[in-house]
Order: C-alpha cells, then structure tokens, then sequence
C-alpha cells in the first residue's frame, strides 16, 4: 500500500461538501465528495489548469481553510477558501472564491488579515472554524510544537496555548507526526476535525465525544484516497 505524505487537505462548502487533498510530491489532487464517502472518479487528477492561477502555487501550499457567509466585516462574500503558501521566501494567502473558481486576490500574509499568523506561519498544521464559539469567526489553528492558536480577525486578539490539559490534550503525543488536518461539518449536527499523520493514519475529533484515533488510512475509512 502506498504511503501518503507530503499533502494538504483544505474542506469545500460551496455546493456538495467535500475534501481537496492536494499532493505536493506529483502536483496532483484528489476530491473526496462527503456526500458519497469516496474520491471522485479519475482523481488524483493533475493540479495544472485548474484553481485558476493558483496551480502554479500548489508545490508550495501549507495549510488553507475555508470561511463562509457574513464575513468579519459584515459582507456577504459567500463560500471562500484561503490558501496559504509560500512564493520564493514569502509567506503568501491566496482568497479563492469557491462559487466562481477564481482567484480573488494574492498577497503577501503580512498584507492581510492574517498577517497576525506570519510568527507561526511554518508551524501550523491546519485550521478549524469553531462556530459554536462567543465571538463570530474564531478559528483553532493547530501547531506542529504541541501548543494551539486561538484567533478572531472579528476581534483581533490572537492567544496561544498548550495543548495539555486543552480540549487538544491528546494530540499533544502526536505533534511530531503531524501533517495535515482539515474540517469536515458535513454530517448532520456534526462537526469533525480530521488529523493526518505519518504511517497512513489520522485521529477525528467530535466537538461533542473528543478525539478518536488512530484509525488506519484505508479503503474503508478513506474510500478511493490511497492509489497503490
């Protein structure tokens, strides 16, 4: 069985929710429909032309999330995905609206709302929209050093803490297999936070039973994900 490492997984919400994973190793990537519970048929698919002007940049990509609705500023921008990257040395976030399949705008991170992320820019695993939390717009942004961000460009406050003794706590013995994690609010009255690490493996996090895992990355779990 293949291996997977080296991706990054970024949820979808505009029309059938779904999971990109995004192979950096083949600039190739695959859609996993929610919906059905397996990857599209003739995935993984070559990243070039697709993603608008944004495939020339997969190679590079971090981590990326998605935000829908009424953002932070109260306007209405629909279902958007922001891919954050690196272009040379420069830590970069693409806006990409997902309705459209186009590039909304590229900058540089310090540029932008997230430029409150730039000090921890390497080490962030992946993201998760709380939106069960106090304040509009809060994000749990998982680090690879065994600590969490917790930020709102609603409010402007960032704080960091460890995932010891956090709703994280277990994730804190596999900081150092960490590669990727990404959303999943597809199931009903659900919200699931998925974890890939090495090993072909991932630990699923329940907002309401905590983390599950390790489950083995296989035809059964991840239907169509792994290629042999």
């Amino acid at each position: 069985m293949t291996t997977i490492k080296n991706f990054v997984a970024v949820d979808w919400r505009s029309g059938p929710d779904r999971i990109y994973f995004f192979f950096k190793d083949t600039n190739t990537y695959s859609r996993f429909n929610l919906g059905d519970n397996r990857v599209e048929e003739n995935h993984p698919t070559a990243v070039d032309d697709h993603w608008d002007d944004f495939d020339k940049h997969v190679k590079d990509l971090r981590f990326g999330f998605n935000t829908s609705g009424l953002n932070w500023k109260q306007v209405n921008e629909g279902d958007i995905t922001w891919f954050f990257y690196y272009e040379g040395n420069t830590p970069m976030v693409c806006k990409y609206q997902q309705s459209s399949d186009k590039v909304v705008f590229k900058k540089p991170i310090s540029q932008t709302e997230w430029g409150v992320l730039l000090p921890y820019f390497d080490r962030i695993v992946g993201v998760m929209w709380n939106e069960n939390a106090d304040i509009k717009h809060t994000f749990w942004i998982l680090l690879n050093d065994g600590n969490y961000i917790i930020y709102s460009p609603w409010s402007e406050i960032l704080r960091v803490y460890p995932l010891k003794n956090s709703a994280w706590q277990e994730l804190e013995q596999y900081k150092d297999r960490m590669i990727t994690a990404v959303l999943n609010d597809h199931p009903l009255l659900k919200t699931y936070f998925y974890i890939f690490l090495t090993d072909n493996e991932y630990l699923r996090y329940d907002v309401q039973s905590g983390i599950q895992g390790p489950i083995s990355v296989n035809e059964d779990s991840w239907p169509g994900l792994i290629q042999d």
